[in-house]
Order: C-alpha cells, then sequence, then structure tokens
C-alpha cells in the first residue's frame, strides 16, 4: 500500500473539494502543506473566489486543465456526484480524507479506472512515505 500511496503522491495538480478559506479548517491546513511541497492546488468551492492565492472554483467541471488527484473534504453521502464529475473529467485519483468512506463511489471510481484511496489524510500519508 505504502508504494501505492507513494506513486499517488508523485501526481502534481491536487483539486481540493470542500476547501474551507478558514485557517484552522483542516482542509486549509492539508491544502496549504501540500502547496508548500510544490502541489499545484486548485480550490473547489462555490462560495469562494480565491483560496490560498489560487482561483476558486464552483465544482470540477469548471476547471479549465487537466486534474491529477481529486481530494474531497465533504460528508460520505456527498462523494457520488464528486465522483461522477471527477470520472467526467478524466482525473487519476480519487482520496477521500480521513474519517470519509463511500464503498459504492469508490467502486464507481475503480470500475471507471481510478485510483481510490479512503480514510486517509493526504498530508499525513505525504509525511509517512515522502518524509
Amino acid at each position: 500500500m505504502d508504494e501505492k500511496i507513494k506513486e499517488l503522491l508523485n501526481y502534481k495538480n491536487i483539486a481540493v473539494v470542500g476547501l474551507s478559506p478558514k485557517e484552522d479548517r483542516p482542509s486549509y491546513v492539508v491544502a496549504k502543506y501540500l502547496q508548500s511541497h510544490g502541489y499545484k492546488i486548485i480550490p473547489v468551492n462555490p462560495r469562494g473566489d480565491e483560496i490560498l492565492g489560487e482561483k476558486c472554483y464552483p465544482n470540477l467541471s469548471a476547471i479549465p486543465h487537466p486534474i491529477d488527484v481529486v481530494d474531497i473534504f465533504r460528508r460520505p453521502e456527498d462523494i457520488p456526484p464528486i465522483v461522477e464529475e471527477a470520472i467526467k473529467i478524466k482525473a487519476k485519483v480519487i482520496w477521500m480524507q480521513e474519517g470519509i468512506i463511500n464503498e459504492a463511489a469508490a467502486e464507481k471510481a475503480r470500475q471507471a479506472g481510478l485510483d481510490v484511496i479512503m480514510n486517509k489524510c493526504m498530508l499525513k500519508e505525504h509525511r509517512r512515505v515522502m518524509g
């Protein structure tokens, strides 16, 4: 599993779905960490204009360039439409943060050829396997 995670962490374009502009929120902390480690963060939040100096998009389909990883900070019941959109834009990876599990959406993503990580924090995994 560590080798797979290491491989997935080599992708550099990360859409962060549910990225909050609030500095104390986990989504902000994780995105800022990834950004400081050379990742291109693309905020996805319909209520934001700019987060971490990056233009905010209302959804994945609005992003005008390819996305490698869709890092999700939303409730498990909100995952299926995000996965549908990730498949449509030809993302490579669905990454559901700690505490987020949706087996049906994960299976749909896998059947469409995407790699799936569930219930793991991208920041913690980066520190652990790339450290």
